[in-house]
């Protein structure tokens, strides 16, 4: 597996509500709501292209004049771009242009379902709520602990 794929794997997971799964054979999709905003060739042998994002028209523009970056093939008129040269942006420029196109494919998601992700407590920070609340004050005078109750039923029955 080629090395850029663990980086890019890596940063994509590690965006909010994001999966991920094997599609066409040989693509590793990456998602959010079921939309795709980054694809990774897991076997470069069959296709020239290493990954592909969707990005802005103008940055397309900019983009598919750069050496090693062509518009994605069935995806270009959707902007977005496939790069067969890893090497053709430095690695911080890459993770910004994949987060810029996760920003925009959670953009155009219904807004039931941007809120619905964004009230998705998240597993890396969530702390455990206690199950049991403690019974108010006047609910503890109102009604007797059953140890409480215990030691009355015993001395009633003494009686």
């Amino acid at each position: 597996m080629p090395s850029y794929l663990d980086w890019v794997r890596a940063f994509c997971l590690s965006l909010p509500n994001v999966t991920e799964n094997v599609q066409w054979e040989h693509d590793l999709l990456f998602r959010i709501a079921g939309k795709m905003f980054c694809i990774a060739n897991l076997e470069p042998g069959m296709s020239p292209t290493k990954i592909a994002f969707k990005c802005t028209p103008e940055k397309f523009a900019e983009l598919v004049e750069v050496e090693g970056i062509i518009p994605a093939p069935y995806m270009a008129r959707n902007h977005w771009v496939a790069m067969l040269e890893i090497d053709a942006l430095r690695q911080p420029e890459i993770k910004e242009l994949i987060q810029e196109s996760y920003q925009m494919i959670l953009a155009k998601l219904p807004k039931k379902t941007q809120s619905e992700l964004s009230a998705r407590p998240s597993t890396k920070t969530t702390k455990a709520k206690p199950r049991h609340s403690k019974p108010s004050a006047k609910a503890a005078k109102s009604k007797p602990s059953r140890a409480k109750r215990s030691a009355k039923a015993a001395k009633a029955k003494r009686s």
